[in-house]
């Protein structure tokens, strides 16, 4: 049987390069584009074997570069995503609902067999939001342009490669306490990059077209549950600390002057609402792809690099389920 082409847009990030394995080992043949070739390429091309891997790079907005790697392609995954915004044209309008309209349309125009997007779960309600309104906007143009495409919105994405548990965690380490927004009652249903990589994988393996699917993992915690768990798997213990509205505005208002703020006002407005599913949607476990992984089994594997003694503490904090298992 002939190899399927799958055309790649922000493969070297932590979904791609799981999805790039995953993809390859299938027997798909891939094709990646990066902005930066020299600074990219020795992430991206380590993910595969020869011959089942191209690297091109171009300005992801160069249609008439781009337009060239439709004409061989039968699938395209949009992995392009921003949690805030920069010079250059990197904006929320810009990343979020131009650029995904350009790629429905050249789907359509060199009758590709699938699109897939990476949106984000929770945006339909968060209506004061930047980040949120660009997605949305973006998710109708793709269906408006190429009805075929079908939407992933997962929650929160985590793994030893992300940058939302590996910064909490160097936070925690360091801080002597941790302030929360909203007392820390915003809700998740985090799911681990393989089991998005799969949820991926089975959209293209088995031709669904289900326009949107929520992707979230088989667990809902709070933010608060969730850096409660961070911290029993570091082994450290902080003050939590529920910041008034008032201040948590100045600080993310502060934190914006920085070249990679840890947090900005729009994601400020995000936390308001909860990254669970809506009930409007199908999710992965409707089309028959459950999330396996478990937050604090997941997270347990890589944070030693934040205990003390590093990964010869592992015995000290590991779970009492764990130890049970060891002892009988």
């Amino acid at each position: 049987m002939k190899a399927k082409n799958c055309l790649i847009f922000g493969g070297s990030g932590q979904i791609g390069r799981n999805l790039i394995r995953k993809l390859t080992k299938n027997n798909y043949k891939v094709t990646v584009v990066t902005r930066n070739l020299h600074q990219k390429s020795y992430i991206i091309k380590t993910q595969a074997n020869v011959g089942y891997l191209d690297i091109v790079e171009a300005n992801i907005f160069d249609e008439k570069k781009i337009r060239n790697l439709f004409k061989r392609s039968d699938i395209c995954i949009n992995l392009v995503g921003i949690l805030y915004e920069k010079k250059r044209g990197n904006t929320f309008k810009n990343i979020h609902t131009i650029f995904p309209s350009i790629l429905a349309k050249l789907c359509k125009e060199y009758q590709l067999k699938h699109f897939i997007h990476l949106s984000a779960l929770g945006i339909n309600d968060a209506e004061d939001s930047n980040y949120a309104k660009s997605k949305l906007e973006g998710e109708s143009n793709i269906l408006n342009n190429f009805p075929l495409a079908t939407i992933l919105r997962p929650s929160v994405v985590y793994s030893s490669d992300d940058n939302f548990t590996t910064n909490f965690m160097n936070l925690l380490n360091r801080m002597p306490f941790f302030p929360l927004y909203y007392n820390g009652e915003t809700k998740f249903s985090p799911i681990h990059c393989s089991d998005l990589t799969n949820i991926i994988y089975d959209v293209i393996s088995k031709n669904i077209y289900s326009k949107i699917i929520e992707c979230i993992g088989p667990e809902t915690i709070t933010f608060k549950q969730l850096i409660k768990k961070l911290l029993q798997s570091i082994g450290k213990k902080r003050l939590l600390i529920s910041f008034p509205l008032k201040f948590a505005e100045l600080s993310a208002g502060f934190f914006e002057l920085m070249p990679n703020p840890l947090l900005t006002r729009d994601q400020l407005r995000l936390l308001k609402y909860d990254n669970i599913p809506s009930g409007k949607y199908k999710t992965n476990f409707d089309i028959g792809t459950p999330s396996l992984r478990y937050f604090d089994e997941e997270v347990r594997k890589y944070s030693y690099m934040w205990r003390e003694g590093g990964q010869f503490s592992t015995e000290k904090y590991a779970s009492k389920n764990d130890l049970k298992s060891k002892t009988n």
